[in-house]
């Protein structure tokens, strides 16, 4: 009873060293957690670029589509209309990004009679809410995926699907459930969300601070509680057989880079892996942009060419 009665009211020089200690790492753990929260805050909320307003009168007609998603709410895409019965191209943007920054591809492929379909997934652009780094994600393009389907001036049965990093991991959930998704597009995948939330928390410059990585992954897990049996991609990527698959690695960016020659090992045939320069589709030059959407066009036209083209 001394003892205890000695550490909660020190006296003598070893309980008081003993008492400040305890009050310095309580602290520290607090002011960590504080920390580690408000960042993981922003790193699932990030600032939000508006996806520019067009109209039907914009290059390639679009039509502006609503599409709800379950537990979700509403979502808003555009719908760029090719050939009738060609396949459609879905399109995912990445992390800090939106539709807006797609349009180029959009012509890129509408230009060789593609249906193409964008939308922006939650905390970006026109959709409010948090990332979950591609777990909610993946629902969000079933979704799509759900509403394009029940068009008449589409081919139903053939999809492709092209995503970068977000989008392209939540675009290899959905393929490994939908035999309709005939073709795959792979820019910078990452293998889990928590990945996605390790790299935002070093890029952020405080991944240095003791704890901090861990505690934001911790509460990230804690966010996505529901999720928490879903195995890495590298786990049931080996299950996707049927779709060919185009990853693409940038060698500007070593994380993803890895991460994509990973998951592209991990994954079965058909498959192909090409390296880049520069990463990042939006920030590439005009001529480099060229190239990169020569390269995906290709791809889609090599695997699920428009009806008209097959029929030839």
């Amino acid at each position: 009873m001394s003892v205890l009665s000695e550490f909660r009211y020190p006296t003598k020089w070893y309980a008081k060293l003993v008492a400040a200690a305890l009050a310095l790492v309580f602290f520290g753990l607090l002011a960590n957690g504080t920390i580690a929260g408000f960042l993981l805050y922003r790193i699932l909320s990030p600032a939000r670029s508006q996806a520019e307003s067009i109209s039907g009168d914009f290059p390639g007609h679009p039509e502006a589509i609503t599409f709800n998603v379950p537990e979700v709410g509403a979502r808003k895409g555009w719908f760029f209309p090719g050939l009738k019965s060609a396949p459609t191209i879905v399109l995912c943007h990445g992390y800090q990004s939106n539709r807006s920054e797609l349009l180029t591809l959009v012509s890129a492929l509408q230009d060789h009679q593609f249906n193409v379909f964008m939308f922006d997934f939650s905390a970006h652009g026109s959709s409010e809410g948090f990332s979950t780094m591609g777990f909610r994600e993946a629902e969000e393009l079933r979704a799509a995926l759900a509403t394009i389907r029940r068009r008449t001036d589409v081919d139903t049965s053939r999809f492709g699907i092209w995503g970068t990093n977000l989008g392209a991991y939540a675009a290899i959930v959905v393929a490994l459930g939908d035999d309709g998704v005939k073709a795959l597009a792979l820019d910078s995948p990452y293998n889990r969300p928590e990945d996605m939330v390790r790299l935002q928390v070093r890029r952020s410059g405080l991944g240095a601070l003791p704890l901090m990585q861990g505690t934001a992954v911790f509460g990230f897990h804690w966010l996505n509680y529901r999720h928490r049996h879903e195995p890495p991609l590298a786990a049931r990527l080996p299950k996707l057989t049927g779709a060919p698959k185009l990853f693409l690695e940038a060698a500007d960016d070593p994380d993803f880079e890895q991460s994509t020659r990973e998951l592209f090992q991990a994954s079965a045939e058909p498959r192909e892996l090409v390296e880049l320069a520069h990463g990042n589709y939006a920030g590439m030059l005009d001529e480099e942009k060229r190239v990169y959407e020569n390269r995906i066009v290709s791809f889609f036209l090599l695997n699920i060419p428009p009806v008209s083209q097959r029929r030839r």
